[in-house]
């Protein structure tokens, strides 16, 4: 089993959320989508995400980062600041969820829609237009068209169409 993080298990997190990243990875497996995580440079650094189908979510510091990074073959290809005027909103907010089950909807409740409550807990406004991480953020070029290949390798494959 690949590593995805620690799970809170202390209240407190007390970490400063009023300058946060979104940080698109590339996905695992079939997840031709890719995974969205939530970034602090707070006290070193903290990476927030869900990945479980029910479970609760994980959190890790800089360097367990590049350790899930390294053992899940993921590479990061975005990352984007934006700063919350209510942090403390959000601390409290990402606290409680982190203490609660998670269940991943795949699209309509995953690690986008994650990034988006604790972004919203904070007063701020950004949301992405689908809760595909590669499609739902700025991302470079060479992704976008990696993604639609291996989204068509994948229709080909599910319907036994020729090539």
């Amino acid at each position: 089993m690949s590593y995805e993080g620690e799970t809170l298990d202390a209240c407190g997190l007390q970490v400063d959320l009023s300058e946060i990243a979104i940080v698109a990875v590339s996905g695992s497996g079939p997840n031709v989508c890719g995974h969205l995580i939530l970034y602090t440079p707070s006290r070193g650094g903290f990476y927030f995400h869900v990945t479980d189908v029910y479970g609760y979510p994980h959190y890790m510091n800089a360097s367990q980062y590049q350790r899930y990074l390294r053992e899940d073959h993921k590479h990061e290809f975005l990352r984007r600041t934006l700063m919350l005027p209510d942090p403390r909103s959000a601390e409290l907010y990402l606290e409680s969820i982190l203490s609660e089950d998670w269940t991943w909807g795949i699209l309509p409740h995953n690690c986008v829609s994650f990034c988006e409550e604790v972004i919203h807990a904070g007063g701020a406004e950004w949301s992405s237009y689908s809760n595909c991480p590669v499609i739902a953020t700025d991302v470079p070029q060479h992704e976008v068209s990696q993604f639609l290949q291996t989204l068509q390798g994948e229709l080909y494959r599910l319907y036994g169409a020729p090539r």
